[in-house]
């Protein structure tokens, strides 16, 4: 089996993990992986914790030198936006596309077959394994192998977290924090025109729905287009609707009903929604201080928006080189006391992760580099927009790199993974391994 039959097999499986519907991806996955991994003679253990799943593994003895990780689930799709079947790997010159097949499957694909080689070399040290299935909503699974290797004395000493893009290391990430606003309902009537206007996604650059890849002044959010629409117009919100997916995906399009003022009939607006709307310009350049440089320095996107009890509630993904939510929630408080003070604000934030932030000149990267470099790649270590597991590792001093190959549309339609350095990655990831296990 090579690499895109084992992606193909992998892809087929709808990992869909979407808690706010009640998904979340099935057993057979992670029992897939299980399984083929023991065909091949490499034992693994199934865990489990909150219904969801994690196969974790081991190969050599000794030391624990290197981690290999990695996640089998893949956020939700819209179906009305894909070319081709998400949860079939369809191959077009070269790319392969369907969910999962850049973020992450076409890692998890590739370890494996890492693994299956690995297995037959006489280690000097210990290589771990995890594929995890719940990283598109936070990683508590990886979270907890962390604190189990820390409770064991495993930890290892490095890490390659196998969920990144563009064949390049990965040496700094910021972190993710979720923030909750909401505000009650308040009907108003207003003179005028009752109209509507869709806003919807332009990337012109990097196509994707990910919200930690979206970059103010080159990306346009529909919601925030709506907020600027709002506070440009003095028109009132009646109601807005749109693709709402997930709490880290930009949705590709909102349609807001308003009253436009001036000579017409009575119409019932909601000022509660205005407000909430209209404040959405000021809060995505809210003033966050972080702990550490980033070049994509703090984002704030509105992804998420519905009526709750009576309640419109607006969902902000933040992504920032902050190891706590203070700074957030200090900034979004400032906001919102000046533009809609009886708003509620809530932040999350998981205080056990932190960021990726790994020196250039780490062995790790060296090596990865020299890696590259053998199989024709020259190319520098680079900073990821997105958070990843590897944040839970890194604050028990584990030199972690995230890497992943090639493709696009991560978290959008029609995604879809280079063939070309897809099907170098299993020889890569044995390659770098072989190099911090055996010393080379």
């Amino acid at each position: 089996m090579d690499v895109l039959e084992l992606l193909a097999e992998l892809v087929s499986f709808d990992t869909t993990n979407d808690p706010a519907r009640g998904i979340r991806p099935p057993k057979e996955c992670p029992l897939f992986i299980k399984d083929t991994l023991e065909s091949w003679g490499i034992e693994s253990e199934l865990i489990e914790k909150d219904g969801y799943y994690a196969v974790y593994g081991e190969i050599g003895k000794g030391k624990p030198r290197l981690l290999f990780m990695a996640h089998f689930d893949v956020v939700p799709v819209n179906r009305e936006e894909w070319e081709t079947d998400p949860f079939k790997l369809t191959v077009r010159g070269d790319r392969a596309y369907g969910r999962g097949s850049a973020d992450d499957k076409g890692n998890v694909a590739s370890i494996m077959l890492a693994l299956k080689e690995l297995s037959k070399e006489k280690l000097d040290g210990k290589v771990l394994f995890a594929f995890t299935g719940d990283e598109e909503i936070g990683g508590a699974m990886a979270m907890h192998i962390a604190e189990r290797l820390n409770a064991e004395g495993n930890l290892p000493e490095y890490m390659i977290n196998a969920d990144g893009i563009g064949m390049k290391p990965i040496i700094r990430r910021r972190k993710g924090f979720g923030v909750r606003i909401s505000l009650p309902e308040e009907k108003i009537s207003v003179r005028g025109t009752l109209k509507e206007k869709t806003f919807k996604i332009n990337t012109p650059v990097v196509e994707t729905r990910h919200a930690a890849y979206f970059l103010p002044g080159v990306d346009m959010h529909p919601v925030i287009a709506a907020s600027h629409f709002l506070r440009t117009s003095g028109a009132f919100a009646v109601s807005l609707k749109g693709r709402f997916i997930k709490g880290n995906v930009v949705p590709s399009e909102v349609t807001l009903r308003y009253v436009e003022p001036g000579d017409g009939e009575e119409v019932e607006a909601d000022m509660g929604l205005t407000r909430l709307l209209r404040a959405v310009v000021p809060l995505v350049r809210a003033p966050v201080r972080t702990e550490n440089y980033s070049d994509y320095g703090v984002s704030i996107t509105p992804n998420l928006y519905s009526f709750e009890n009576g309640r419109h509630v607006l969902r902000l993904d933040v992504r920032a080189m902050s190891h706590s939510g203070d700074a957030i929630e200090s900034a979004v408080r400032e906001v919102i006391e000046f533009n809609v003070p009886e708003a509620e604000v809530e932040v999350r934030s998981n205080e056990m992760a932190g960021y990726l932030f790994t020196h250039p000149e780490e062995r790790i990267v060296r090596e990865m580099l020299g890696t590259l470099e053998m199989f024709g790649i020259r190319t520098e270590p680079v900073e990821g927009p997105g958070a990843a597991d590897s944040r839970f590792f890194t604050p028990y001093g584990v030199k972690a790199i995230d890497f992943g190959p090639s493709g696009g549309n991560i978290h959008g339609p029609n995604e879809y993974v280079e063939l070309p350095s897809l099907k170098i990655l299993p020889r890569v990831y044995r390659e770098v391994a072989l190099r911090l296990v055996r010393g080379l």
